[in-house]
């Protein structure tokens, strides 16, 4: 599919109302998807990287090794959403939804998780190295690394 304007996007999410779009392996690096419904959308394998999704509807999307280094992801909706294998290095992903969310084997060091919601979020062999994880909700969260408390009562220096 290549690459793709803001607007294009739009047009195929107001094309496919109440519909999850496939934009799968799609090259939108550095766009700005802000507050866009993308709600059940296949954006497996696309490039993200530098994209600003910030208050958008990702719930149930399909982000499976999808590449969202340094990503604007702050209060976005992943609720149920699969991440699974996703590159998240350097994302801002503070206050964003990430309930019932597959985060397994997630590449996500450095990134700023200030006041994520991770309750029942799978993060079976995800990469937390340097993440910000202050504030935090894990309740019920599988898979986190044992001294993970210490990571989110306090910031790391």
């Amino acid at each position: 599919m290549g690459e793709l304007t803001r607007s294009q996007v739009v047009y195929l999410i107001a094309s496919n109302p109440g519909k999850g779009i496939t934009l799968r392996g799609v090259d939108l690096s550095s766009m700005d998807l802000r507050k866009l419904e993308l709600a059940g959308a296949l954006l497996e394998l696309a490039d993200l990287t530098s994209s600003s999704l910030s208050q958008a509807n990702l719930e149930k999307a399909m982000l499976r090794k999808a590449k969202l280094e340094y990503a604007d992801l702050s209060e976005a909706i992943l609720r149920h959403a699969n991440l699974r294998d996703a590159v998240m290095v350097g994302a801002d992903l503070r206050s964003a939804d990430l309930s019932d969310a597959d985060l397994s084997y997630a590449d996500l060091r450095s990134a700023n998780l200030r006041g994520v919601n991770l309750s029942r979020a799978n993060l079976w062999k995800a990469d937390l190295t340097d993440a910000t994880l202050l504030f935090a909700n894990i309740d019920g969260a599988k898979g986190l690394p044992v001294d993970i408390d210490q990571w989110i009562k306090k910031e790391r220096y």
